[in-house]
């Protein structure tokens, strides 16, 4: 496209309104008020033109600009230009939103779009069931007035929301819901809903299987076990000859003994999610009887050590940090080879969170199992595991506790040269020791 300059038509509209004027003038000798005439006209016909483009954007419904010609006709031009290029943006634009709706409504996964104050201007078909939305009313009501639950209200002003909150649907009886908060945009946030209701209930069916099979095993191994000993302690000429087979059957009794007892205690964890009572837990008492246990266990070929820091107290559950603290140590000893170096850490962090720190210098842990660590029954070297007497199910003790303090385990390692597992408490669990914490820590 060949473009045109504006510029010589305009100044041959000057010329043909101001050359009259000034022979007009000359001829009158009044050429100042002729120069003023011609200048007043001029500034006359702008006007017009600035009154046709405001007409025609504001009223006219048609997109083709008033006819034209000089500095006007490229103004109306460059104007018409830029609204063909909007338009087809807008048809874009609609064409995307109109996708994007089709592809949520189709999906099963519940959508609500929040403004960044929170209300409601969008949701998809799935949600419109699971929340009873209405599409009338709904829309513009803020997330909480239509969703209540303490639960999601706890979730929703915190900030972690890598992680789904899972809660009882406040609509249908029997529903289990996992939503989940994704900020985007400018503090704009998307919530996704999804029914795990049969999810759920299989869920719950395995930890059932797991604590009744755990149980019902319970009695007869122990019946085994209470043989199994009697055996090991008869001295005849008869159980000489059968001394190293019911040894290592004692030994296999014994390790499935620990592993029922495991089961019980995760059942008991995946039965209650908090805690059923919490108390100030003097966590240096805890950490100290830790690691005269872990010397006991290390003898004399692991040097355990210890540094703890005094007069701070967790509030939560005693029996649950010694069970996760204690585990923490114990693994970290087993992988430790003979003259090896295992150090114990119970200090506040910078950000005023409270740390549990284990390190030692053992085999380490690749990088590709670590995320695995906490699964029930993982092992990183399957035939190492067992020679070591490991049930599998000492880190997954150690996330759940964790979790019903409200903390996290972190793990750092490097293999051949050894690990770091932390455990991390917020703020808000600790307290400085003394009797007015104490009293604090015990009102909740």
């Amino acid at each position: 496209m060949i473009y045109h300059s504006p510029w010589p038509a305009e100044i041959r509209r000057i010329a043909l309104i101001m050359i009259p004027a000034i022979g007009a003038g000359l001829v009158l000798d009044l050429v100042w008020p002729a120069l003023l005439l011609g200048v007043t006209g001029y500034l006359a016909w702008h006007i017009w033109q600035q009154y046709r483009l405001v007409q025609w954007l504001r009223y006219s419904r048609s997109m083709h600009p008033p006819e034209s010609t000089g500095l006007w006709g490229e103004i109306y031009d460059q104007v018409y230009s830029m609204q063909r290029r909007n338009h087809r943006r807008k048809k874009r634009l609609r064409a995307i939103l109109r996708e994007f709706r089709q592809s949520t409504a189709a999906m099963p996964d519940g959508t609500v779009v929040l403004t960044p104050d929170h209300r409601i201007v969008w949701f998809n078909a799935a949600a419109q069931r699971m929340l009873q939305l209405n599409t009338g009313d709904d829309m513009g009501q803020h997330i909480l007035n239509l969703l209540r639950s303490p639960r999601f209200a706890e979730y929703f002003h915190g900030d972690a929301f890598h992680e789904p909150v899972e809660l009882d649907s406040p609509f249908q009886d029997g529903v289990r819901l996992s939503l989940q908060l994704i900020p985007y945009g400018r503090d704009q946030r998307l919530l996704i809903i999804r029914d795990i209701t049969r999810m759920h209930r299989l869920e719950q069916v395995r930890r059932d299987f797991v604590a009744n099979a755990s149980h019902e095993l319970r009695t007869p191994l122990t019946v085994i076990t209470g043989y199994l000993e009697h055996m090991r302690d008869d001295d005849g000429a008869a159980a000489e000859e059968w001394r190293r087979p019911v040894e290592e059957m004692y030994a296999q009794s014994a390790r499935m003994r620990s592993i029922l007892e495991d089961l019980l205690l995760l059942s008991r964890l995946d039965a209650q999610p908090d805690p059923e009572s919490e108390e100030p837990v003097r966590v240096a008492e805890v950490i100290r009887s830790i690691c005269r246990d872990g010397r006991v266990v290390a003898g004399n070929t692991v040097e355990l050590d210890c540094s703890i820091a005094e007069g701070v107290l967790i509030h939560g559950t005693h029996a649950e940090l010694r069970s996760a603290f204690s585990n923490l140590v114990q693994n970290a000893v087993k992988y430790t080879p003979s003259g090896g170096e295992v150090t114990l850490r119970w200090y506040i962090d910078d950000d005023g969170s409270g740390c549990f720190e284990v390190t030692d210098t053992g085999i380490g842990i690749a990088p590709e199992h670590i995320p695995r660590l906490t699964e029930r029954f993982y092992r990183v070297d399957e035939g190492r595991s067992r020679d070591k007497g490991g049930t599998g199910l000492g880190l997954s003790i150690v996330r759940h506790a964790l979790q019903r303090h409200d903390a996290t385990l972190e793990v750092d390692s490097t293999v051949g040269r050894g690990s770091t597992f932390r455990a991390r408490f917020p703020a808000t669990r600790l307290y400085p020791e003394g009797p007015r914490s104490v009293a604090a820590a015990e009102g909740g």
